[in-house]
């Protein structure tokens, strides 16, 4: 099989695959230039970066293309400082911004005015449709299968034939594809492109600690689980002793706040639970991840993540 190109408004990948945008500073420019470089789309993971790194980022991204391939940002509408985000990235002239973990109108007037592409992260139809109407260049449909903040307990698989029968704009679906036939199967099911996060995070280019990269190989199908996060969603995360502290509510409290999200149950602190993670603390920190996990055995670069993926796709009789 032959994969589609992927179009966003003006934009066209021609491999139709977005790398998750999984922060904090887990993906950041040399993962999202090393996807853009082979044909995807590749994202900095904005939330809980200062604005002037995330010009920096954003500045080496274009460095590492050479200002060729598609480099847009994910940021979470929760944090307190995402329009401040959404602004800086457009001041450097990004090419997309994926928005999720919360719905912002706001963002549509902004994408409007620079003609930068929108994509919200749903996982109803009816949001689906809400953002077609504001002016949503595409979406991405988000189901249980994914890693990080959660907006529903259905399959990506039996909410994407709803959610692409009610718009006309690209559906991209996440959450639990890691293969060359998730990649064939979930097009097959209407999807015009797919969103990757789990396999990415464990790349050579990803920003964790190799601490970190070596506990995603030790992940079992058992260990992931749902916790509560303090943005007011679920969360899918490795069942590591901070979780167990999570799902039993005797996470450590904030012992000073620095108001990074816009609302906050308080139960702890997720941007240091998430950077204790990324910086290689696996016992203390959050580690989000996807469902399948656990069926990722090696660290590869994104250049042979993508030869493999593309090789597995060729072989496929539709």
């Amino acid at each position: 099989m032959k994969l589609p190109a992927l179009k966003i408004g003006n934009l066209v990948a021609s491999i139709p695959i977005i790398q998750g945008g999984m922060a904090i500073r887990l993906s950041t420019a040399r993962l999202a230039a090393a996807v853009a470089r082979e044909g995807g789309i590749g994202l900095i993971a904005a939330s809980g970066m200062a604005f002037d790194e995330l010009r920096r980022e954003i500045r080496l991204a274009r460095r590492l293309t050479e200002n060729k391939g598609i480099i847009g940002i994910n940021a979470m509408v929760a944090a307190r400082e995402f329009l401040g985000l959404l602004h800086t990235a457009i001041s450097e002239g990004i090419d997309l911004i994926v928005a999720g973990a919360g719905f912002s109108r706001d963002m549509f007037s902004l994408g409007k005015k620079s003609d930068t592409p929108i994509v919200p992260i749903v996982s109803t139809a009816k949001l689906a449709k809400i953002s077609q109407s504001l002016g949503a260049a595409a979406v991405v449909l988000e189901g249980k299968e994914a890693g990080g903040h959660l907006g529903t307990d259905l399959s990506m698989r039996e909410i994407l034939p709803e959610v692409k029968e009610s718009v006309d704009i690209p559906v991209i679906a996440a959450g639990g594809v890691i293969t060359g036939q998730d990649i064939v199967d979930t097009i097959k099911l209407g999807a015009d492109g797919v969103q990757m996060g789990s396999r990415f995070a464990a790349s050579c280019e990803a920003n964790g600690a190799p601490a970190l990269k070596e506990f995603y190989l030790k992940v079992k199908h058992e260990d992931v689980v749902l916790i509560d996060s303090p943005v007011g969603y679920p969360g899918r995360a490795v069942k590591n002793p901070f979780a167990l502290k999570a799902l039993s509510g005797n996470a450590p409290k904030p012992v000073i706040c620095d108001s990074c999200l816009k609302s906050c149950t308080r139960s702890f602190c997720i941007i240091k639970a998430l950077t204790r993670a990324q910086q290689g603390d696996v016992d203390t920190g959050l580690v989000f991840t996807g469902e399948r996990m656990g069926e990722i055995k090696e660290i590869l670069p994104v250049k042979e993540i993508f030869f493999r993926l593309l090789r597995e796709v060729e072989t496929i009789i539709v």
